[in-house]
């Protein structure tokens, strides 16, 4: 079975709000086997949002409308929805009584433009608000069910978990949905999907979604199966099969971004990390403390902007600095052994690169990085030159490759 979601509200449509609404509701769905395939953001505006509703009625079993449900003109909710299903509103009486009693605990009179609030949607079960004066609506409509809720998130989660999930527990078929989540260094997006969609490409079930963000590779298996067992197994065939394809190159398997597996394998292995930085600014050590806990493991690091400063710091030689430059293989190299003997730490990482936008001489074109782990037995540099004039995911992109070699490191 599944679900499309609307939001209502003009203000939904601006930069300074977000809809997190749909986050939770969708979330509360999923664990009960709904799927949500499609979302949408509607304005204040009539027509537009009955002819949304009237089309997600025809396209889906289960239609969450939140929001608009206030006493001002703007709260076009119950005229839509009533528009849509072309049923008429009734006052209610006992709603009424409600908001004005909930006045009158603040002292209060009820403003009369508060009785749209009692309007109720002819053939709807009544949903209670217990955090705020507007009730939602539990509609019934061509074997598919609408749900009308209170756009404030404590109205709404109160609402949908105290009424519309027992419900909901009740006419839904026994159904788990269980995904899987595999992220992926080391290789391009395409590269990836090359690799594993021969495999992926031979099931509808589970669901295979390949995402890719400024170098970290994540695949979605998303399994629905009558129970959590089956759902659990299947995710395990796909999952196998696509590990044994990827090998090494996949990090984690629950989820765990690339800095929680580092300091997990740092912390096993009771080993401490510095950094010396120059092209990401301190962008690696951020991601490192990140991390919950990541005190025990990483001791600090440097942002060696300058030679002066790569000199002072780090004791990388002048003479490596005059004769390879500062975006170099032996000036990573210098800077990784500098950060390690300068705080007793068992092992470092450097990065030295140019984020751009501008070129600095042939050996150091925009783009190009170069990384040094210094660990227990030797020091190694690793370089890579990515064709983009885009300070920010060079940036981006140099921090992963540098936690992305870390990681491999340690698990030799």
């Amino acid at each position: 079975m599944n679900a499309e979601i609307i939001a209502v509200g003009s203000e939904m449509l601006t930069h300074k709000r977000v809809d997190t609404n749909s986050l939770f509701v969708t979330e509360q769905l999923n664990n009960l086997g709904v799927e949500v395939t499609a979302k949408h953001v509607i304005g204040d505006d009539l027509e537009r949002l009955a002819g949304t509703v009237r089309r997600a009625l025809g396209s889906a079993q289960f239609v969450i409308v939140s929001g608009g449900l206030g006493p001002t003109e703007d709260d076009l909710t119950r005229d839509a929805v009533a528009m849509a299903l072309d049923r008429r509103q009734v006052f209610n009486p006992a709603i009424n009584e409600g908001i004005e009693q909930r006045f009158r605990t603040m002292n209060r009179p009820m403003p009369e433009i508060n009785r749209r609030q009692a309007m109720v949607i002819e053939g709807a079960h009544v949903l209670s608000n217990d955090r705020g004066t507007a009730p939602g609506q539990w509609i019934e409509e061509g074997g598919g069910v609408l749900m009308i809720l209170p756009g404030p998130p404590h109205e709404l989660k109160s609402m949908f978990t105290r009424q519309c999930l027992p419900r909901l527990q009740r006419i839904l078929p026994p159904l788990a949905i269980r995904t899987l989540e595999l992220r992926i260094a080391g290789m391009s997006e395409s590269e990836l999907d090359q690799a594993i969609a021969p495999i992926y490409k031979q099931y509808e079930n589970p669901v295979t979604t390949v995402l890719a963000h400024n170098g970290d590779m994540q695949v979605h298996l998303r399994a629905r199966c009558p129970s959590e067992v089956e759902a659990i197994a299947l995710l395990a065939e796909v999952g196998g099969k696509i590990d044994v394809v990827l090998g090494d190159r996949i990090y984690s398997r629950n989820g765990d971004p690339l800095e929680a597996v580092v300091g997990r394998k740092l912390a096993n292995l009771h080993a401490t990390l510095v950094v010396a930085e120059s092209a990401t600014g301190g962008g690696l050590a951020e991601r490192i403390t990140s991390v919950p806990g990541s005190s025990a493991w990483f001791l600090g690091g440097f942002v060696t902007y300058t030679k002066r400063m790569k000199i002072d710091l780090l004791g990388v030689p002048a003479e490596i600095l005059e004769q390879f430059g500062t975006v170099s293989a032996e000036t990573a190299e210098a800077m990784a052994i500098g950060a390690r003997r300068r705080t007793g730490s068992v092992w470092a990482v450097s990065v030295t690169g140019n984020a751009g936008p501008t070129t600095d001489g042939e050996q150091a074109p925009v783009g190009m990085v170069h990384v040094g782990i210094s660990g227990p037995g030797e020091t190694k540099t690793y370089h890579r030159h990515w064709p983009t004039s885009d300070r920010v995911r060079v940036r981006a992109f140099a921090a992963q490759m540098a936690l992305d070699l870390l990681n491999r490191k340690l698990s030799q």
